[in-house]
């Protein structure tokens, strides 16, 4: 089939007809980047450029799989035998190859974030580190870090000062050493453990540098040092790299990603040529003007103008709430009237917040008004007790010498009890060998006794046996006998409670993940199936066929676009949050994740913010954020309808604090006061009994509020408080002693 390139526009043609040399390919949301990342594709294949010599390196595998999809559909085949996946799937398959020249057997095993956690616990506990404050996941988060920038633990021991830096540097070197010992990678280490084995053996560098000759990275913007490292040298024979990404979408620093790589990109191949895709095709002109308007406050940034030839669409709506109860009833109303006028499915919605303690209310609320839904960031289903369990087992069969899955898999075994296994690490750690090396011993030289001996010895040979079948049997076959020979069925099924059928659910769900993998993967292997599901993120759980409003953080929404979409929390304090305001370049990285929030709406956005929000299980004031207020007033006038409290001046009265779904007050814009205050509240006189002109009803002018109107009144004398809706920031509780404001008529 021949290529159709009068299906782009000419700035998606010409870089998908760019073959030699490096590229960068600014790519601003909706503008079709997957679909000129797949073109360039197929142009390369079509130009006879072997698949074998093509590598494409996303950050998702749901990417990766939209991507051959499409390949699939334009060439009906040929996508097989490109190297197309996640950076950490990619590098991961070059280490089953390489791994021995580095130390480790090829059936090395990946550790998820759970079982980094559980062995970064054990040695604060082996060093008598406290783990309760800060807690292993913390350290955790700090070695990922110093992984991401490539610092290894002797380098960062050097420059170790505090006494919190001179525990992570222990606990840092210790899980190396673990790590290397139990045969054990973790996510980290499979992009810092490929530039290790090409700085030490240069002739693998080569070998894999001359052989991808064309390189194409998607979300650039995305990678943290190691990444950007790798791309570099890989590329380095040929140059023939095309990177493709969005500064503006830029909202991973927390896991390391690092902007500055898109933005030197031009410096490192100085003879790049630069594309701009500016053209979007998901939005409205409203929610594209928007987007602008609210990004152009950063000042890091690659300046690009995004344009459609969509319909300007519909009003935004900026909706104002009293609680985050009532934003979230708001949320439902709005899903019903929606789906009453426009004919919409619940799928077609999504809700997005800033951080995930938010989806509470918003459940509770969806829940009472039979809204269905579906969470993304949740306990993801291979993080379920049962089914680690389960994978214990199957991880072992595998690779022995992972201590992490080992003792899992021993605490299932009847009659092999915590005593049991604490002396088998306790006679490992003496000998200095693995637990499994102890085990392998327990019948001519048992360090256990008894009946536990004999349980030791029957999961030996239940070891022995799966390592021989593993290689008779289906893996469909094999995972059917693992499961059945633990008992884990029979188990639950005589608890038979609801909690034990929701688990047996999930058991017979990882058979079903096992078929359709032995069924749909090119090398249907065990090893191959637990590497996956090391490294399955959240948004690969996504089902989007299922008829249900998502539910998700806007860092698990990037790449992703709803008809439907509404934002929520859009206070100080919580978007942004409050640690960002203190850095700019923090604040920034905020404000692109308000801008990937905007730009995942394509025909309608509802924007909420609350006047009061529990935290911490008390209830507290919000202000609006600033993002909000750096909306020109001109954009607010022509795309926006703004809805929320109002308090009517002729009935003074304080409105509902918890609104049912279907009530709605709207009201115009608010303006900054404009007439000059006529009294000024005396309050210097301590012995002032009370101040008579704050009461109910009475409008004020705060300084650093601006104007607002009392609610309520509480207190006597000097401690006199009083409840004041502000317009401009909402509801505040004020000391009357110490506030600068005066009355207004």
């Amino acid at each position: 089939m021949t290529l159709d390139l009068n299906a782009l526009n000419p700035q998606q043609r010409a870089a998908v007809e760019h073959i030699e040399g490096p590229s960068m390919i600014i790519a601003g949301a909706g503008s079709g980047k997957t679909r000129v990342l797949t073109y360039k594709i197929v142009n390369l294949l079509q130009n006879g450029v072997s698949p074998f010599d093509i590598l494409a390196l996303t950050f998702t595998n749901k990417a990766a799989k939209e991507m051959k999809d499409r390949i699939s559909a334009l060439t009906g085949a040929g996508y097989e035998r490109i190297w197309m996946g996640t950076f950490h799937s990619i590098f991961a398959r070059i280490l089953r190859i390489e791994a021995e020249h580095i130390g480790f057997t090829r059936n090395f095993t990946i550790y998820d974030s759970d079982d980094s956690a559980g062995v970064i616990r054990q040695i604060m506990q082996a060093n008598n580190i406290p783990t309760d404050k800060p807690t292993p996941k913390a350290y955790q988060n700090v070695i990922s870090n110093l992984k991401n920038k490539l610092i290894h633990p002797q380098d960062f021991a050097r420059t170790a000062v505090n006494d919190f830096d001179k525990k992570v540097a222990v606990i840092y070197e210790d899980y190396r050493k673990v790590l290397y010992k139990n045969n054990a990678m973790d996510f980290d280490d499979l992009l810092m453990k490929p530039i290790e084995l090409f700085e030490k053996f240069p002739e693998i560098l080569q070998k894999y540098g001359q052989r991808f000759r064309f390189i194409l990275v998607d979300e650039y913007q995305d990678t943290n040092k190691a990444q950007y490292l790798i791309v570099k040298m890989l590329s380095a024979t040929h140059r023939n790299v095309s990177v493709v990404g969005d500064d503006a979408q830029s909202i991973y620093k927390w896991r390391g990603a690092e902007i500055q790589n898109i933005f030197d990109f031009e410096k490192d191949f100085e003879d790049c040529m630069t594309f701009r895709l500016e053209q979007n095709y998901r939005s409205t002109q409203k929610i594209l003007s928007l987007a602008g308007h609210v990004i152009n406050n950063n000042k890091k940034q690659i300046v690009k103008n995004l344009w459609t030839e969509n319909d300007h669409g519909e009003q935004i709506h900026l909706v104002e709430t009293m609680t985050d109860r009532d934003e979230a009833l708001r949320i439902c109303r709005y899903i019903y009237e929606e789906m009453q006028k426009k004919k919409l499915n619940f799928k077609d919605f999504v809700v997005l917040y800033r951080t995930n303690a938010q989806s509470r209310t918003i459940e509770e609320a969806l829940r009472q008004n039979s809204i269905p839904y579906i969470i993304v960031g949740g306990i993801r289903f291979y993080q379920r007790k049962e089914i680690k369990d389960l994978l214990s087992y199957l991880k072992i069969i595998v690779n022995p010498s992972d201590n992490e899955a080992l003792t899992r898999a021993l605490g299932m075994r009847q009659g092999v009890g915590k005593t049991t296994i604490d002396k088998l690490i306790a006679a490992a750690d003496r000998d200095g060998v693995q637990i499994f090396d102890i085990v392998k011993k327990t019948v001519e030289n048992p360090v256990v006794a008894g009946k536990a001996r004999n349980h030791i010895t029957e999961f030996l040979n239940y070891v022995y046996k799966y390592q021989y079948l593993k290689d008779e049997m289906s893996l469909s076959e094999l995972a059917g006998a693992v499961i059945d020979e633990t008992g884990i069925l029979r188990e639950l099924k005589l608890e038979n409670t609801p909690e034990a059928e929701e688990r047996i659910s999930n058991v017979q769900e990882l058979l079903s993940a096992i078929a359709e993998y032995a069924d749909t993967s090119d090398e249907p292997t065990l090893e191959n199936f637990l590497q996956q599901v090391s490294l399955v993120a959240d948004i690969d759980d996504l089902d989007d066929k299922k008829n249900a409003i998502t539910l998700m953080t806007i860092h698990s929404a990037k790449g992703l676009e709803f008809p439907v979409v509404f934002i929520s929390g859009l206070e100080e304090g919580l978007f942004p949050v409050s640690g960002a305001t203190l850095y700019q370049d923090e604040l920034e990285e905020e404000r692109r994740l308000f801008y990937v929030a905007i730009t995942r709406a394509m025909s309608k956005l509802y924007i909420l913010y609350s006047n009061m929000r529990y935290k911490f299980g008390i209830q507290s004031y919000q202000m609006k954020s600033r993002f909000l207020k750096e909306i020109p007033d001109e954009v607010l006038k022509e795309h926006f309808i703004v809805e929320g409290l109002k308090f009517p001046a002729e009935k003074k009265s304080k409105p509902e604090k918890h609104a049912r779904v279907g009530q709605s007050i709207r009201y115009e814009f608010f303006t900054k006061p404009t007439q000059t205050p006529k009294r000024r509240i005396e309050h210097d006189d301590p012995t002032t009994d009370k101040f008579p002109d704050i009461k109910k009803g009475v409008t004020v002018v705060h300084n650093q509020y601006g104007k607002g109107e009392v609610l309520s009144t509480s207190g006597k004398g000097l401690d006199k408080k009083a409840e004041i809706y502000f317009e401009e920031v909402g509801l505040k509780r004020i000391i009357l002693k110490y506030a600068k404001m005066t009355v207004s008529d």
